[in-house]
């Protein structure tokens, strides 16, 4: 007897990360010269923003649960590159794939900035 199993629909968005040079710059280009808008930032200095024009822009995996995908790939000998940690409002889970790519998987949260998976009672 056979059994298909259904996987749970835990990633929700792939957003890509554009690395820049320079902040002002890159912002000038594309808030300002492509109408793109800032849906979240950085707080109190943009060192990091989610921009979006139409569909959006932005490259990480929007999970409903990124503390279960850290589980589940830690069951399969897969380890992420730091500790999991909360940085803009969401778990981050940051793995590193064969070629040296960062992968990241993130999930909203309510715990304070910075607040590192071991802190967190279980």
């Amino acid at each position: 007897m056979s059994s298909t199993v259904v996987p749970v629909q835990n990633v929700t968005a792939v957003v890509p990360l554009l690395m820049v040079t320079n902040m002002e710059r890159a912002l000038a280009f594309y808030v300002d010269g492509l109408g793109f808008t800032i849906q979240n930032q950085w707080v109190p200095d943009v060192r990091w923003c989610w921009m979006s024009l139409g569909n959006g822009v932005s490259l990480y995996f929007q999970c409903n649960d990124a503390l279960a995908v850290y589980r589940d790939a830690a069951t399969r000998g897969i380890h992420t590159l730091r500790e999991p940690q909360v940085g803009n409002f969401s778990w981050e889970v940051v793995f590193a794939d064969p070629d040296g790519y960062s992968i990241h998987f993130s999930s909203p949260t309510d715990l304070p900035e910075e607040t590192l998976l071991s802190d967190v009672k279980t």
